[in-house]
């Protein structure tokens, strides 16, 4: 179900980029934008993990250094069928954790010292499930699909708004709506990102879901979250809101209408949906 509201979120940012170049009245706009997000996103996709781990200073460290949580790593790596990922530990405070990587043979775990300290063996366990659930569904890669098309959108209204001016007019035989393009500078980015987050929030979901099988026991994976996002409130995190996503929990604060910008499903919720699944099973 979670794959099947991905599939129809992406569809719906599609078409909310058809309906952006429409209202710019050009198919050579529309296909500069899409071509200039798609570099940009390339190179990040490419480069991710490499600029998220120098971004927050993470340290690759070997069996020697962190054997436990190199043996949970990797016996977990194992049972996902997927790659040994590199491992990393970053010296902050608030426990959290990410994956990074453009597939599962280029990929990362990195936790905080925070999480180390706080979390049993059991919950950290529940944490690196989650962390491989994302590497092995390739999140990273869907993730980077949608920021392309939403920053082809967010760009189609940038362009509208300088033709607007600097007295720039559409081509009638090319269908431009001065008015439709208008609407398209102020609902078009703020529907691709809330399109974007919603696809973010699903792919969460599903990595619980799939992180919970990877461990074994959906409640270790639970706990873990009820301790960290009690910790997140106390303890700041020094995080980018670009990146903010591709933590467990999101290391940004905030409430109101700022949830339906946020990344990640509320807490309460999929921590229920990992208690269903252990009286499921």
């Amino acid at each position: 179900m979670n794959m099947l509201k991905t599939t129809v979120l992406m569809a719906g940012l599609t078409l909310v980029l058809v309906w952006a170049g429409a209202a710019m009245g050009g198919k050579s706009g529309m296909t500069m934008a899409l071509m200039f997000a798609l570099i940009m996103n390339l190179v990040t996709y490419w480069f991710s993990d490499k600029i998220v781990l120098r971004m927050y200073r993470a340290k690759e460290v070997t069996e020697h250094d962190a054997p436990e949580l190199y043996s949970i790593v990797r016996r977990l790596a194992q049972k996902a069928e997927i790659p040994m990922p590199k491992v990393y530990i970053m010296e902050q405070d608030q426990p959290n954790a990410f994956a990074t990587g453009r597939n599962p043979s280029h990929a990362a775990v990195a936790v905080t010292t925070g999480i180390m300290r706080i979390l049993s063996r059991e919950e950290l366990e529940g944490v690196i499930g989650h962390e491989l659930a994302h590497v092995k569904h390739r999140d990273i890669l869907i993730g980077t699909i949608a920021a392309t098309i939403a920053g082809a959108i967010s760009y189609l209204a940038q362009m509208a708004q300088w033709a607007m001016i600097f007295g720039g007019r559409h081509d009638d035989e090319e269908g431009g709506n001065p008015v439709a393009a208008l609407v398209m500078m102020i609902v078009g980015p703020i529907a691709a990102m809330l399109i974007q987050m919603a696809i973010s929030r699903s792919r969460e979901y599903s990595a619980d879901e799939g992180g919970a099988r990877i461990a074994g026991n959906p409640m270790h994976l639970a706990g873990a979250l009820k301790k960290l996002h009690l910790a997140s409130q106390r303890i700041p995190l020094e995080a980018s809101p670009a990146t903010s996503h591709m933590f467990i929990v999101s290391p940004l604060s905030g409430g109101g209408i700022l949830k339906l910008f946020s990344t990640h499903p509320p807490i309460e919720e999929r921590i229920a949906r990992l208690e269903n699944m252990r009286r499921a099973s």
